[in-house]
């Protein structure tokens, strides 16, 4: 929970009000989330924020509460990593061929999509499914609950593979594969729209009456790109944390066969524009090896990356969208499999994987730029690097080098940022997007980080592709 102010000055300040865990659920049944675990914290947020003129959610992408004709959840919402979408991509192929559904919805293809999670449902014949009147995703959920609308927010229902961007519409050709009624979908609404007021009994238990509820861009991404710090199109962005979001910002959707193959994404955006971006698997894998190191010892991460530093460099590399990275029991375990497979030695301490995991990250950004430029055409001449991997020296520098781009570092609350910014926006503070980001420019400092060491990059990068190459192979020779 982060407050805003918005200042005469033009300045936008923000500052944590609460900070709580989001810790999934283990159960016989599967991996859920917490919602109202997470809801109780929300509203214990809100009560800290005295004054505040508005409020809005973002969260990630993808999952969804489903609810009855009461209007109350049928069964706890399950997380995207969980194994029930194990086989559903391949089992909803044979109802859809892939490149039918890639061109009716530019969404990258991935098992985790809420189109794939309805297939596993519907496979597995789940009576949640059959009671189900409602489908919100998560942020719309928590926007329901705060003010009693349901609604789909545009950016978060792009993501979920079941939107058609140039029809403008929920999809009926891919709920008929489904075996789903539409009815189920909610209204789409855009950033920037006024759901309602907190709910009465909300303002009383709060103390926070008559503040608006806001559909901002709440699809956390959706978010931090409308908080990138950019004067002009030519730049990717990279919204880095557990995943490393990277892309360009377009007026229409890119959908052709050479985004298909790249296997890019088409997701919605701030004053209807779309994030043109890849999802690569990003610190998550840096986050699960430290959880892995701390049944023997805690490592903070300024420690991880300080060893890091030290590593010898290109040692040893992964790629970090291999599906065994997806959710693992043991990362370090699933690296060493990998780097096996791949015919690779074996890192010999925690610094090694540290580096390597940075290094592995870095080059699959400079793959991405690559697709970026060939499918859209676009020259990019710089990379911002958002969300908490902005505070990541030492990714931030490998990502400059791999790339052979100037990468400018910051802000760290870009997610933050945007919401609040788009919640101004729908007050009549502000005017547009680009007014959001002169905002964003004078309120936070960046850092530039140039690129080096060009023909050693180079020389890493065809090392990458072949290693690439060999895992998608399964082969095991050497890389040489």
């Amino acid at each position: 929970m982060i407050r805003g102010d918005l200042g005469d000055d033009g300045r936008l300040r923000i500052r944590e009000l609460h900070r709580f865990a989001n810790v999934p659920v283990a159960s016989a049944g599967g991996i859920h989330w917490d919602v109202d675990s997470l809801f109780t914290e929300i509203i214990r947020g809100i009560s800290m924020g005295a004054g505040a003129a508005s409020l809005g959610v973002d969260t990630w992408g993808v999952d969804f509460a489903l609810l009855g004709t009461d209007g109350k959840m049928v069964e706890t919402p399950y997380i995207y990593r969980d194994r029930r979408t194990q086989g559903a991509m391949e089992g909803f192929f044979r109802r859809m061929g892939r490149e039918r559904l890639f061109g009716l919805t530019g969404i990258q293809l991935m098992r985790i999509n809420t189109v794939f999670q309805l297939f596993s449902m519907v496979r597995d014949g789940k009576e949640a499914l059959r009671k189900a009147e409602s489908l919100l995703f998560m942020p719309d959920y928590f926007s329901y609950l705060l003010s009693g609308r349901k609604c789909s927010e545009f950016s978060i229902s792009t993501t979920s593979q079941l939107y058609n961007p140039v029809a403008g519409r929920w999809e009926p050709e891919i709920f008929s594969a489904l075996g789903i009624s539409p009815s189920i979908m909610q209204e789409i609404v855009f950033p920037g729209t006024v759901l309602g007021t907190l709910s009465e009994g909300l303002a009383r238990r709060t103390g926070l009456g008559g503040a608006k509820v806001v559909a901002v861009a709440s699809h956390d991404t959706g978010s931090a790109v409308a908080a990138v710090p950019a004067a002009a199109e030519s730049f990717a962005y990279i919204s880095s944390g557990t995943w490393s979001l990277m892309g360009i910002e377009s007026g229409r959707p890119v959908i052709n066969a050479k985004s298909l193959e790249r296997n890019l994404t088409n997701e919605g955006g701030v004053g209807g524009s779309f994030r043109v971006l890849k999802n690569i698997m990003g610190l998550w894998l840096l986050r699960e090896a430290r959880k892995a190191w701390s049944r023997e010892r805690t490592y903070g991460y300024s420690e991880l990356a300080s060893m890091a530093e030290k590593a010898e460099p290109f040692g040893f590399m992964v790629d970090p969208d291999f599906p065994s990275f997806l959710a693992p029991p043991d990362m370090p375990e699933a690296i060493r499999q990998f780097l096996r497979m791949t015919g690779q030695a074996e890192p010999s301490d925690v610094g090694q994987y540290t580096r390597l995991i940075l290094e592995s990250l870095a080059l699959a950004c400079r793959h991405t730029l690559e697709s970026l430029r060939e499918v859209s055409g676009r020259s990019i001449d710089r990379i911002h690097i958002i969300s908490g991997g902005s505070r990541n020296e030492l990714l931030c520098g490998l990502t400059a080098g791999a790339t052979g781009l100037p990468v400018y570092a910051g802000p760290a609350e870009a997610t933050a940022a945007g919401n609040i910014l788009v919640q101004a926006m729908a007050l009549g503070k502000i005017e547009s997007l680009a007014k959001m980001r002169e905002i964003v420019r004078r309120s936070f400092d960046l850092k530039v980080y140039e690129p080096a060491d060009r023909a050693l990059w180079d020389d890493a990068y065809g090392k990458f592709m072949r290693m690439k190459e060999k895992a998608a192979n399964g082969a095991g020779e050497a890389l040489g």
